[in-house]
């Protein structure tokens, strides 16, 4: 009796709830990030203002500021203004900049403001306090990469933000929708079985995940360097299996980091082989966890076909979005299945 009062007092079943609105919300913000980016949007604010910058400009009078501060910007200068950019279109472009902004600021109240409450009222279950801020803390964290990427983006020649920037931005969001599905996971069994632990990553889960990092790291290079848009065949890249491959002179690592050619057949054969260690790993859980066993098996397949049809569009937008959306769900699918997977030796 005193076991199950504590249990209500605690209410880890709500506190998982709420993380679970929180990542719906994080992957609410990778799409609009890839709407973004591909929109060429993230440079239209100059500045970062976390409180006044909440408020889009309200009158002509600020319209014609925010404007005149993105034609000092690189982007403007070298590839905006000579297309023959309008006000109009600034305001198109500022739009989605403002709104993936706004959004961050929503996700970050919608974190702080339940966990100071949960706190206060004493209903976070033991153990999970440290956690809780660790999330909180990389929610700020990635607001800040968000400022770094764009600020690599204002100065000096690049017209475009740092791939590098993108890619830490982009898997800090990732993580962290992974730690919230997990965390999440973990209440939910508490909440059944009141003397379950936290599950640990297994070691095929911890290997399976850093292959999956690797690819996102490397869609976010292709991303930022805009590599979706050397080719449009496939598998062949224009009648070659293995592209042209020009260092220019710059050594190996430079070419492995920056030639388009190479990162995007990186990226798209890698692809493969996440594809079906990805499909045996669903295959390990399936005799006691079908349902997530299930869900990896479709999101991945999923993600594979976008892929290939983001490059044979010619990174249509509204494809290549979709296809950064079911890339955001393959990570807390997976959070999903990994956890399943450390529950196997419990359950035996």
């Amino acid at each position: 009796m005193v076991a199950s009062s504590q249990l209500t007092a605690k209410r880890p079943r709500a506190i998982a709830n709420w993380l679970l609105v929180v990542a719906g919300m994080v992957v609410l913000i990778l799409v609009v990030g890839g709407i973004t980016r591909l929109t060429e949007s993230g440079l239209s604010i100059t500045q970062w203002n976390p409180v006044t910058g909440a408020l889009p400009p309200l009158t002509d009078a600020q319209w014609q500021a925010e404007y005149a501060r993105y034609r000092a910007t690189p982007e403007f200068r070298f590839e905006a203004g000579p297309a023959g950019m309008t006000l109009e279109h600034f305001k198109f472009i500022f739009f989605w900049e403002w709104f993936h902004r706004l959004i961050g600021r929503l996700i970050g109240l919608a974190f702080a403001l339940p966990l100071a409450w949960f706190w206060v009222k004493g209903q976070i279950p033991t153990g999970y306090k440290p956690r809780l801020v660790a999330l909180l803390a990389l929610g700020g964290l990635q607001g800040t990469f968000g400022w770094l990427m764009v600020r690599s983006g204002l100065s000096g020649q690049m017209t475009d933000v740092s791939h590098f920037w993108l890619s830490i931005h982009l898997t800090t969001a990732l993580f962290t929708l992974a730690g919230l599905v997990w965390t999440a996971l973990d209440l939910i069994a508490l909440h059944r079985h009141p003397a379950s632990r936290p599950r640990h990553l297994r070691l095929d889960a911890l290997l399976l995940g850093a292959m999956l990092l690797v690819q996102l790291v490397l869609g976010a290079w292709v991303a930022g360097l805009n590599a979706g848009h050397v080719t449009r065949s496939w598998p062949l890249m224009d009648g070659r299996l293995v592209p042209e491959v020009d260092s220019g002179g710059h050594g190996t690592l430079y070419t492995l980091t920056h030639d388009p050619f190479l990162l995007h057949f990186l990226h798209r054969w890698w692809a493969i082989a996440v594809l079906m260690a990805m499909i045996w790993f669903a295959r390990s859980i399936r005799g006691f966890a079908r349902l997530p066993a299930a869900a990896l098996n479709g999101v991945v397949g999923t993600q594979v076909v976008l892929g290939i049809l983001t490059v044979v569009s010619g990174v249509s937008l509204w494809i290549a979005v979709l296809h950064q959306l079911v890339g955001a769900l393959l990570v807390a699918t997976f959070a999903w299945a990994a956890h399943a997977k450390g529950r196997e030796r419990w359950l035996r």
